[in-house]
């Protein structure tokens, strides 16, 4: 009989604490754009009011945002025990000029990123250091590192002393110290391969004239060797020539190959983020804009499946639209850019490219007038298929950045 007790006291704990796991994971605040519906996942006896307006009755899960503004949100639990605060941000709907249009990137890290490591001399100067792949040395003796040869200069100085290194690790940073190692050309190395800028070709996927701001991508851009999203100081929009165009199969994706000639810059970006990267245009003549091409932001409970229109530049100077599908909606996804199951059904598409090819990401969509997402990624053994992030989602990680 005890034993049994004990173990209903476990179970009951458990609940309890899953509970409030669950409760807790809620977000603290959330972005709305204007019209839309708020969704939260809630446990059982959670209640959200207005924290200015609290009445037994009023529940504003699942409610429509019409007033833009910042409010604040109280759950509660059973109209009785406030346990949570939340702050939703009603940005006002806008209108934005999609694109489709190749283009180039290059972006400049916080820091240098630390891509590898090898033996210098018979010798691992890093090893025990607790410096590790994907770190980000920002500070060698207290002097700010913002390039590879600003690191280069100090090791070099060092005169083969043991230096101070601080560098980030998951967000937290941390101070070590390493002592060099002198080479056979009489140099001091710490044995890191290590990383400031990169680059890429992408596709621009809007303009927003009322702010002059731009979106592109619709994913960010992780290091080559680290696989993770590249936390950037700042970065350059420059213009690309498309060499060629390589046609996907099922199994195997294509690209668009292109070369940044980087002659002209268009504009500056200030973030890389999971829903793309963000910046402001400098140059506007680069864009051949048109007020008249200017298409309302839509609302994720607006679109709908079946047929939809890509833009997208395969060819130097000539964006054109193609017909695709739109054949599932997760409208509760707010975790990841996979927020629509897309198909190219357009002939002359399928023709040119075999489906959805690297390069392409970012190009917007067009469904009813309005625009409702861009592309993210392709399913490799379907060549076709692919997936496209909210148009929603792209405008409040732009929001979030200002």
């Amino acid at each position: 009989m005890k034993k049994l007790k004990k173990i209903l006291i476990v179970i009951i704990l458990t609940l309890i604490y899953i509970y409030v796991c669950n409760i807790s994971m809620l977000p603290n605040n959330i972005i709305l754009m204007q019209g839309e519906v708020l969704k939260l996942n809630t446990v059982l006896g959670v209640n959200i009011k207005n924290a200015k307006t609290i009445t037994a009755s009023s529940n504003l899960n699942n409610s429509i945002f019409e007033e833009t503004g910042k409010m604040n949100l109280e759950l509660n639990l059973f109209n009785l025990f406030p346990v949570k605060d939340v702050t939703v941000n009603i940005i006002p709907k806008t209108t934005v000029i999609p694109l489709g249009r190749a283009i180039g990137m290059k972006m400049y890290t916080k820091g240098v990123l630390v891509v590898g490591m090898s033996e210098i001399e018979g010798q691992k100067p890093y090893e025990n250091s607790g410096i590790e792949t994907g770190d980000k040395i920002v500070e060698i003796n207290n002097q700010k590192i913002n390039n590879t040869d600003e690191l280069i200069a100090c090791v070099n100085s060092s005169n083969g002393e043991k230096i101070e290194i601080t560098y980030v690790s998951d967000n937290e940073e941390e101070v070590t110290s390493i002592l060099p190692v002198k080479t056979g050309e009489n140099e001091y190395k710490l044995g890191l391969w290590v990383r400031d800028a990169a680059a890429g070709v992408g596709t621009l996927t809007f303009y927003e004239p009322s702010t002059g701001e731009f979106g592109a991508l619709g994913h960010g851009i992780n290091d080559v060797d680290t696989y993770e999203l590249i936390d950037i100081a700042n970065g350059e929009l420059v213009t690309t020539n498309i060499v060629d165009i390589v046609k996907g199969e099922d199994g195997t994706p294509g690209e668009i190959r292109g070369i940044i000639d980087g002659e002209s810059t268009i504009g500056s970006i200030y973030k890389n983020t999971s829903y793309g990267v963000y910046g402001k245009v400098i140059d506007t003549s680069r864009l051949n804009l048109y007020t008249s091409n200017e298409l309302e932001v839509a609302n994720r409970n607006e679109i709908k499946t079946g047929k939809a229109q890509i833009m997208c530049e395969l060819e130097n100077g000539k964006i054109e639209k193609y017909e695709i599908e739109i054949q599932k909606i997760f409208l509760e996804n707010n975790k990841d850019n996979k927020s629509m199951l897309i198909k190219v059904t357009d002939e002359d598409l399928i023709e040119k490219t075999g489906g959805i090819i690297q390069g392409m990401s970012g190009a917007p969509i067009i469904q009813n007038g309005k625009f409702i997402g861009a592309i993210t990624h392709v399913l490799v053994n379907d060549s076709k298929t692919g997936y496209a992030v909210f148009a929603d989602l792209m405008i409040k990680q732009m929001r979030e950045v200002n």
